[in-house]
């Protein structure tokens, strides 16, 4: 059964001049031993129940998350999101940030703050950086921010017009300051430090919301220019990453893994890919999900008309950062009959109301069929047990595919033991069964 890799990770990163085309680097789970803020007093199931909670109230961040103007690594999850500890600015200083495949902007809490959460790492000060350098108003990285304002020389702290970013979650989470260019260092598990000079990120001086004391900010995963991975193409060997999720247990030891450059690349026997679908906003990674097999049972994709990725191309997004499955209402019921019609087993109804499909049952197998996510391009994902299902209860497990008006998304549970590569310049996804606790 599932024991999942929840919705956010941590990066840690340091250091050094130099040049690479790929590294990789541990993604570790939020509730593992491994991760800072494992809490032991917690059971599995609670941080189960959590991870599910956070998926539906992170769908809405797809469907209303907007920008206004007054606007591998070690990754570690927390408050529903994936963390990355990298290091800014020269010297170097570590800070924590939700690493996000569902935003673009890299951000963190900086001197001086005019409003900011509370948070366990020192915040970054960027005059002490010899690197730090705020970008003007009129730079094309300004440009890319759907709205931004410019504080004139007047107003700036160094005396120069400097591009404010103002950026605006759907949780209603913010932040505001300024633009600006800075290297960021990344550790790898080869051991090496990788540096990666002039990345445009936000320095935040207003900054509220959801956001956990662990972290110091945002590192965007998304699709459009101003994310980690696009700046990242123009150094590492083009738009190219993977990653690989264990199944994380409560007393796994193994931490999930990152690559980047070349090292991201999916091929080789067993190996199948899907076209990414262009869209808007590009911050999301869209596929065309055509049918869901239940064993033998061949389900076709029903749309809701007028809701957000609701066409026959496009119609669903693939998303590291929840953990369940979102889709249609009427193609879901369509998928839960024929799962009730082939597993023997009694029905009960989740006691939290957030799961519409759970059996009773002490047993770890119950009979569950493979169920195959077709999408376009012939790439068939088969889905196991351990993909479909987790159990919450001593007697219950349930199925982790829930119904959604808003939006449909293809959640990380559905990713457990998959190598998953992303490829920004062929625009395709690909997928590889790989036993991840394996994978180096």
């Amino acid at each position: 059964m599932a024991s999942l890799t929840l919705a956010c990770f941590t990066l840690l990163i340091s250091v050094i001049a130099t040049t690479v085309t790929a590294f990789t680097v541990d993604l570790i789970h939020r509730d593992s031993p491994l991760s800072p803020f494992y809490d032991s007093s917690t059971t599995h199931f609670d941080r189960l129940r959590d991870s599910f909670l956070r998926s539906i109230a992170r769908a809405s961040r797809f469907t209303s998350a907007s920008t206004s103007s007054p606007i591998e690594s070690r990754v570690i999850s927390s408050s529903g999101e994936y963390l990355m500890n990298v290091s800014v600015g020269t010297p170097p200083v570590e800070v924590l940030g939700i690493a996000d495949t569902g935003s673009d902007l890299i951000w963190t809490q900086c001197k001086p703050c005019k409003q900011c959460f509370n948070q366990n790492p020192p915040l970054f000060d960027p005059s002490r950086s010899s690197t730090y350098k705020t970008l003007p108003c009129q730079s094309s990285s300004c440009s890319n921010l759907d709205q931004a304002t410019c504080a004139t020389a007047a107003e700036s702290s160094n005396g120069q017009d400097t591009c404010q970013y103002s950026y605006r979650y759907g949780d209603r989470s913010y932040t505001r300051g300024s633009l600006a260019l800075e290297t960021f260092t990344l550790g790898s598990t080869a051991g090496h430090r990788v540096s990666l000079p002039k990345i445009v990120f936000g320095c935040g001086h207003e900054n509220g919301g959801t956001f956990d004391e662990s972290g110091s900010g945002l590192i965007g995963l998304g699709g459009g220019p101003l994310s980690f991975i696009s700046q990242l193409s123009k150094s590492v060997n083009g738009g190219k990453f993977s990653y690989c999720l264990v199944p994380t247990a409560a007393k796994s030891d193994v931490a999930s893994k990152i690559s980047f450059g070349t090292a991201g690349i999916v091929s080789g026997a067993g190996a199948f890919s899907t076209p990414l679908v262009s869209k808007q906003p590009d911050t999301f990674y869209y596929l065309t999900l055509e049918a869901i097999s239940v064993g033998e049972k061949k389900l076709l994709h029903k749309s809701q008309p007028n809701k957000a990725v609701a066409g026959s191309e496009g119609n669903i997004i693939i998303d590291s950062g929840t953990t369940l499955t979102l889709l249609p209402p009427g193609f879901h019921d369509d998928v839960v009959s024929a799962l009730e019609a082939a597993i023997n087993a009694e029905r009960v109804s989740d006691p939290r109301g957030v799961l519409s499909l759970c059996f009773k049952s002490k047993k770890d197998d119950i009979g569950v069929p493979v169920i195959t996510a077709h999408f376009s391009g012939g790439a068939d994902v088969k889905l196991n047990a351990l993909n479909t299902f987790a159990r919450v209860e001593d007697d219950m497990v349930c199925f982790t595919m829930i119904p959604s008006d808003d939006v449909a998304i293809f959640g990380n549970l559905a990713q457990i033991n998959f190598l998953v590569g992303y490829d920004l310049d062929e625009r395709t996804v690909s997928f590889k069964p790989t036993d991840c606790t394996k994978h180096l």
